[in-house]
């Protein structure tokens, strides 16, 4: 957020407006953690912070494709978000292989989830679930339905360059994709135990 804030200064962009909300993961839809997951790293509850086999395919798919697959977990892109910069060097990935080690040792995944649906990027100068469901649907991140987490979840790769507004039909064809990998994962029930255990 910072690093946006003096970048539009930096430009001499004064129409540049910061739009974030922090809610807790139990303010949220079921459907919006699911969604990230389901888009962004499946194996999210069974690694230590890193997919070693997505890093693998990553690197000997990407020389042949247009369209880059990304690689890192929710765990790296929390780390990323929360204290390092963007850039794609050899320093800044180890910098932020430590401070994934650290996340995963001190938070529980819950917690990793509730921090990244509240600092990932969404559109221009809007940050977390929250700021986004209101920019975009006019309604909180609680009542968001399936289909508008999937439309978020859809632009993670390139959220400065999506406009949720006129979605291209690349971004609808990724919707449809993680709405049916949503589904294949359990639906909502697959994350409710977690997200809201029952009280005893």
């Amino acid at each position: 957020m910072i690093q946006r804030q003096i970048a539009a200064a930096w430009q001499g962009d004064g129409r540049y407006r910061l739009v974030h909300t922090w809610v807790n993961l139990e303010q949220v839809s079921l459907y919006a953690p699911l969604a990230v997951i389901a888009a962004e790293d499946q194996k999210f509850f069974d690694h230590d912070g890193f997919d070693f086999g997505a890093m693998n395919k990553a690197w000997q798919a990407n020389p042949h494709r247009r369209r880059p697959l990304g690689a890192s977990t929710i765990s790296q892109q929390v780390a990323k978000n929360l204290y390092l910069w963007s850039g794609r060097t050899f320093f800044r990935k180890g910098v932020e292989a430590y401070f994934t080690l650290l996340l995963e040792g001190l938070w529980p995944k819950r917690r990793i989830l509730e921090v990244y649906l509240n600092v990932v990027e969404l559109g221009p100068g809007i940050f977390g679930v929250e700021a986004a469901s209101h920019t975009y649907f006019h309604k909180s991140a609680a009542k968001l339905t399936s289909t508008e987490a999937a439309l978020l979840a859809a632009i993670l790769p390139s959220p400065l360059r999506s406009d949720l507004a006129h979605p291209t039909g690349y971004i609808l064809s990724r919707v449809r994709h993680i709405e049916r990998q949503m589904k294949l994962m359990g639906g909502s029930a697959y994350l409710k135990q977690m997200v809201r255990p029952e009280k005893k």
